[in-house]
């Protein structure tokens, strides 16, 4: 790093160091008078960072003056960078004060008589003195404001990651632990929630009004404010801050049944990440999928179900077992309509009659009993029981 000091004459330094003896409060009140964050009593911790600050600024500026040396300790001015984030004060204002800083030395500098006695050259090797190691220090002290800044970002984060575990498991806490849990995280406990299982669920909160996210294992959890289940706008709202993501909103409750909501919408995802729930749909609601859900949550009882009801088609040869599966699914879902089932085979209503009369053999019946049927439906959802092939 450039060190601009020691270009100027080391016997400059010693000479203003008493032409500069009152400049230390003239510096601090023009930045009281002209930084309206600074205009308050010198008070406490925010008036002796501010005045041991400027001091040794001033004392350790007139030391290098000469000198070949780094700025090697700038704790002070990273402390006062960290004290002005704690303070509640922008960057812009630290820069602000800065700036009259400098300001006020120059003309101090240059209105004393040993500057009045200094050849061009060295006046101008001043200046960048001046003005470099103002940069470097100043430098220290926006680091300062960063760290603190990161670190309380990091500590809110890390309550808000606990809000989010604590409204996620299975036992609802009482009325005065979320309080106190959502109190320390920043956020208002609303009315009615809905628990959004997405990917980089951080990012994805903080596009939405009144919601908080943790970035989970394996994927993300968001706990959204909602408005009601009907809301479109408040759905856009969601659709809007997941974009291309999959990701599955569970149904809206109170607060305190948040996990109901999110044990919901996370037994959803793993269905929804593999497609099975809407295909590329990006946002999915985990209550218009019950039947898969139910499925999925008992799968060795399905695998019997889809066993016993399916055994007909497995009995057939592959071609038919393919095309009669198409057109039961094409039936069930067209509720018995043959013409409808025929538009969607793009086959005539009498090829799917004859087809339908093979089917009620194969099934010995079964088709035209509900509860049967219903099995077989059931079993049809639980993946496709045969490899398909084109219809003709």
């Amino acid at each position: 790093m450039d060190r601009p000091w020691s270009r100027v004459p080391s016997w400059v330094g010693t000479a203003l160091r008493p032409e500069l003896a009152g400049t230390i409060d003239g510096i601090i009140a023009a930045v009281r008078a002209e930084v309206p964050e600074y205009a308050r009593p010198l008070t406490g911790r925010f008036g002796a960072r501010i005045t041991e600050g400027v001091s040794v600024a001033l004392g350790q500026f007139l030391d290098l003056l000469g000198r070949d040396d780094p700025l090697d300790d700038a704790t002070v001015y990273r402390a006062l960078g960290q004290l002005e984030h704690r303070e509640g004060r922008t960057l812009a204002a630290l820069q602000t004060a800065y700036q009259v800083g400098t300001r006020t030395l120059w003309q101090r500098l240059a209105a004393s008589t040993t500057a009045r006695r200094l050849p061009p050259e060295v006046i101008f090797s001043l200046a960048e003195a001046l003005f470099g190691y103002i940069e470097q220090i100043s430098a220290a002290s926006v680091a300062g404001w960063a760290d603190e800044e990161a670190s309380q970002a990091g500590s809110l984060q890390a309550r808000r990651h606990a809000l989010v575990e604590l409204l996620a498991r299975p036992t609802p806490p009482v009325a005065a632990e979320l309080e106190r849990a959502a109190a320390a995280a920043g956020w208002t406990v609303p009315a009615r929630v809905a628990a959004l299982v997405v990917e980089d669920a951080v990012a994805v909160a903080a596009r939405l009004p009144g919601a908080v996210g943790a970035d989970l294992d394996p994927v993300g959890l968001v706990i959204v404010a909602a408005r009601g289940e009907a809301d479109s706008a408040w759905l856009d709202r969601v659709r809007g801050a997941t974009g291309a993501r999959r990701a599955v909103l569970g149904p809206v409750v109170e607060p305190a049944n948040a996990h109901r909501s999110t044990g919901l919408a996370q037994a959803a995802w793993p269905l929804h990440a593999a497609g099975r729930l809407d295909g590329d749909t990006p946002l999915v609601r985990a209550d218009e999928h019950f039947l898969p859900l139910l499925l999925a949550a008992a799968p060795e009882l399905a695998a019997a179900l889809a066993e016993r009801a399916l055994a007909p088609l497995r009995a057939l040869p592959a071609g038919a077992a393919a095309r009669a599966e198409e057109t039961l699914r094409a039936w069930l879902d067209a509720h018995g309509d043959v013409t409808a089932t025929a538009a969607a085979l793009h086959v005539h209503p009498q090829t799917v009659r004859y087809r339908l009369a093979s089917l009620r053999e194969t099934f010995s019946g079964a088709l035209d009993d509900p509860t049967a049927r219903l099995e077989v439906a059931v079993a049809l959802r639980t993946g496709p029981a045969c490899e398909p092939v084109s219809s003709s």
